[in-house]
């Protein structure tokens, strides 16, 4: 129940900016990378298109390892030998060259959708999303009928002895479910600008986000707490290693194959289109959507996902916290100067040309990058602390520095409210609207 009330309540405070930001997009049929030129200027948007698309990146490479991995499970159920193949590879990757060959496969089935473009995203999403409703029910209806009753579920606990109590849990809990969310809260005008209305995309939002989180974390939880009851103790929340635990080649190739499309399906359109828009936006003349979509995948293919994942607390306080602590300034700043500068009023011609409106300092806007870096800095210890936690900053106070620390569970919030206040100081007087009073710009 904790858990599921702090999934819920990032869920709904993350869909207050989501619907916001979702406005331009379908008011002037902008996406994203455009949006952000109004306030970073022309050049400057290329800086949270930037941030965005390596994150977007990141998240890339985890879906496809995951892919990957119900790949890499299905072979085993069905060669068993897969196990026992050379490991060139485990040492200097970390993995096994069986896993490694599920991965390479699932990245070149992503690529395979990049080269056809948004059309077959569009047609795999049909096909997919019945199939994930279909696969969590089944595992929900599996948990109740081995434990056989609900209830009992619902009440195995996870704790272990020297778990912390829950409220030291909550902000970081609530701040990384923002964090997950905060990705496409900053790229939702990618998707609402082909929206017929602000109803429309308010609604879809509305019904469609919260909901099914909700339902499927419920499904998560309980499936989760069933496995505590049915191994002995042990929570297994993965659910290609659930599967592989299940047995039986049938299940096994049922499963992983609705596994993977549904993991394909939430990749390709989660996790590329906002990153393939970022990299065009750099030059538009020489990187078209299909090149910028390669450049994802290589990048996710770089990262080494797998270490991303590898443990829940990194997962938690360095990817999620840590990545939120860039995007939520972003946001912060977006909202600010679109509704309280701007007032929603935008000069589409501007936004792709030199020397409008939004050309501020040669292109970038001093007070929107001024205000990113100062809402990233009281998030930079924390992240470095978790990261590296050795680091310190030279000369800096110990107590200050802990302080700092215990900032980092809040970084969400801490940056988006700080850039967008420092933005609206910034900008005051400077005639937002039309550009005036920056090199470049006329009225």
């Amino acid at each position: 129940s904790q858990a599921l009330l702090t999934i819920a309540l990032g869920n709904l405070l993350v869909l207050v900016p989501m619907v916001l930001n979702g406005h331009p997009g379908t008011k002037y049929g902008i996406p994203f990378p455009v949006l952000a030129r109004a306030s970073f200027g022309v050049l400057g948007a290329n800086i949270p298109s930037i941030l965005r698309s390596l994150v977007a990146c990141g998240w890339f490479g985890i879906q496809c390892w995951i892919g990957g991995h119900a790949i890499f499970q299905l072979a085993v159920a069905v060669v068993p030998d897969t196990w026992i193949l050379p490991q060139p590879f485990a040492q200097a990757l970390g993995i096994s060259s069986g896993e490694l060959l599920g991965f390479l496969a699932f990245w070149f089935v992503n690529l395979h959708f990049i080269h056809h473009g948004t059309e077959s995203i569009k047609r795999l999403q049909t096909w997919a999303a019945p199939f994930l409703i279909l696969m969590g029910l089944a595992l929900l209806t599996w948990a109740w009928v081995r434990v056989g009753s609900l209830g009992e579920i619902l009440e195995a606990t996870a704790s272990r002895p020297g778990t912390p109590p829950f409220s030291t849990l909550f902000w970081p809990g609530l701040t990384a479910m923002v964090g997950f969310w905060a990705t496409l809260a900053l790229n939702i005008p990618d998707f609402t600008r082909y929206g017929s209305g602000q109803r429309s995309q308010i609604l879809g939002q509305v019904l469609g986000l919260p909901t099914t989180m909700i339902l499927f974390s419920f499904v998560g939880i309980a499936v989760t707490s069933a496995t505590r009851i049915l191994f002995g103790g042990e929570g297994i929340w993965d659910p290609v290693e659930l599967v592989g635990r299940i047995g039986g080649p049938l299940i096994t190739l049922v499963a992983m194959l609705a596994l993977s499309m549904v993991t394909l399906s939430t990749n390709v359109a989660a996790n590329v289109v906002s990153p393939a828009n970022g990299f065009s936006n750099l030059s538009p003349q020489r990187i078209s959507f299909r090149a910028g979509g390669y450049i994802t995948a290589v990048i996710g293919l770089v990262m080494m996902p797998w270490k991303l994942i590898e443990s829940s607390e990194g997962y938690i306080f360095t990817w999620l916290i840590g990545y939120s602590a860039l995007l939520g300034p972003v946001l912060g700043i977006l909202l600010t100067d679109y509704f309280l500068l701007r007032r929603t009023h935008l000069d589409v011609d501007d936004l792709y040309r030199r020397g409008g409106a939004y050309e501020y300092a040669r292109g970038f806007n001093p007070a929107a990058i001024a205000a990113l870096v100062l809402g990233i800095l009281p998030n930079l210890p924390g992240f470095l602390a978790q990261a590296f936690p050795d680091a310190r900053f030279p000369g800096m106070d110990s107590a200050l520095w802990t302080w700092c620390e215990g900032l980092y569970v809040y970084a969400w919030f801490i940056g988006f409210f700080v850039a967008g206040f420092v933005y609206r100081v910034l900008m005051a007087g400077t005639g937002a609207r039309t550009g005036v009073g920056y090199p470049g710009a006329h009225a």
